[in-house]
């Protein structure tokens, strides 16, 4: 057993060096190798690899990130980093949460899904409100089986119809609190600046680099 093992809570550091992205949405992909940009490491797609998306079967952000994680340095040989976020409204008792993705269906019809989130939200009536918070968990796996894990959060509310094409997902429909404008409308950079990601990315950068 090696000594990364064998210390209790011990941190592995990331070298410099190919990093796989394990997701296969091309703004996550973005926003990852963006964040990655100051640190010397050279960002690889999940789908330029043609490696598979595995199946979400964990109960928690972190357990899925960690197997796509996991399973992504498995195949390449090299370290891998994985997300899983979602979006939780508490309308709706924290749907559509882990499946976030899956509300927009095989298609990735996001518009499609953000217009659900709005009728369940509707239909909770006017006293439901619109409070919404996205999660971010990012798992950082080694072909050995070690793995790190980190997450953020950060809290917000609805609002309709959608705003703005920046970002992905159900960006257009949430403003995040003490701001005015949806991520949707937000500058890349300035989402970057205190995003769920970002704050996972916080974490994640102050424990491996």
């Amino acid at each position: 057993m090696s000594d990364d093992f064998g210390q209790e809570q011990a941190i592995r550091k990331l070298a410099p060096g190919k990093l796989v992205i394990a997701s296969h949405n091309p703004g996550k992909v973005r926003e990852i190798a963006a964040l990655l940009g100051p640190f010397g490491i050279e960002p690889i797609s999940a789908a330029s690899l043609d490696l598979p998306e595995p199946e979400e079967t964990g109960t928690t952000f972190i357990a899925n990130a960690e197997l796509k994680a996991m399973q992504a340095a498995d195949l390449s040989g090299l370290p891998a980093l994985a997300d899983d976020s979602g979006l939780c409204v508490e309308a709706l008792d924290g749907d559509p949460g882990l499946f976030s993705a899956r509300w927009a269906g095989p298609t990735k019809d996001f518009a499609m899904a953000m217009q659900t989130v709005w009728d369940g939200v509707e239909a909770k009536g006017p006293d439901a409100g619109h409070g919404a918070y996205f999660i971010c968990a990012l798992a950082l796996a080694w072909p050995d089986g070690h793995v790190e894990a980190f997450e953020g959060r950060i809290d917000g509310t609805l609002v309709w119809p959608p705003r703005g094409d920046q970002g992905f997902g159900y960006d257009p429909m949430f403003v995040p609190y003490e701001h005015d404008i949806s991520f949707g409308e937000m500058d890349p950079d300035a989402k970057h600046a205190m995003s769920h990601r970002a704050k996972a990315f916080d974490k994640l950068v102050a424990a491996v680099f």
